[in-house]
């Protein structure tokens, strides 16, 4: 199996943290930036025909350096943003993972008036099925977050959501086989794609 029919599940790599501008508006860092440009040229993307992305600033960023490395545009898709968390907004760290953590072991709950992890489970799988339906025959890259790709994966896998399946910080991607759907591996870095 070639990459040409593979389908990259890429979560965008480190941002600039600024509470004072809403978490979807955020760009990418200065590390970022570098993961990404090293990632684009990764060997397994030779071939890469299609670069999607959500509305969010840093995963068009994102894109937009993967894009630009193999002379491709950017397909964006508002499905394909990460979980609705704007009735918390930012919340520090600590409090951000205890509330991930709920998100993800009551995932037919709102918690603190978050999307419910199986509205956004099932808005991301059928955001995928739709960019997959309009991309060109090939390799497509999907540059999105970390919560909805790991329902995502969760979904491909056959498995109920679980956070353990998540990845370890910003910056990895999972693959799966385009016409198939058979996830190849998990979250890896983007270092060892």
């Amino acid at each position: 199996m070639t990459a040409t029919s593979h389908v990259f599940f890429v979560s965008h790599p480190e941002v600039v943290v600024d509470p004072a501008i809403p978490v979807p508006r955020w760009h990418l860092s200065a590390t970022g930036i570098a993961r990404m440009r090293a990632f684009a040229e990764r060997p397994a993307l030779a071939g890469l025909a299609a670069v999607w992305a959500s509305t969010e600033t840093k995963a068009i960023e994102a894109a937009g350096i993967l894009a630009a490395r193999h002379g491709l545009p950017v397909g964006v898709n508002a499905a394909l943003g990460e979980n609705d968390r704007s009735a918390t907004g930012f919340l520090p760290p600590t409090e951000f993972e205890a509330v991930a953590d709920a998100f993800f072991a009551r995932p037919e709950e709102s918690v603190r008036g978050w999307e419910r992890a199986v509205d956004a489970q099932a808005r991301i799988v059928s955001a995928l099925a739709d960019v997959l339906a309009r991309a060109p025959e090939g390799a497509v890259a999907i540059v999105a977050h970390g919560g909805v790709g790991t329902l995502c994966l969760c979904h491909r896998l056959g498995v109920p959501i679980d956070r353990a399946l998540d990845q370890k910080r910003q910056g990895h991607v999972w693959t799966m086989e385009r016409g198939t759907g058979r996830v190849l591996h998990r979250w890896r870095p983007l270092e060892e794609a």
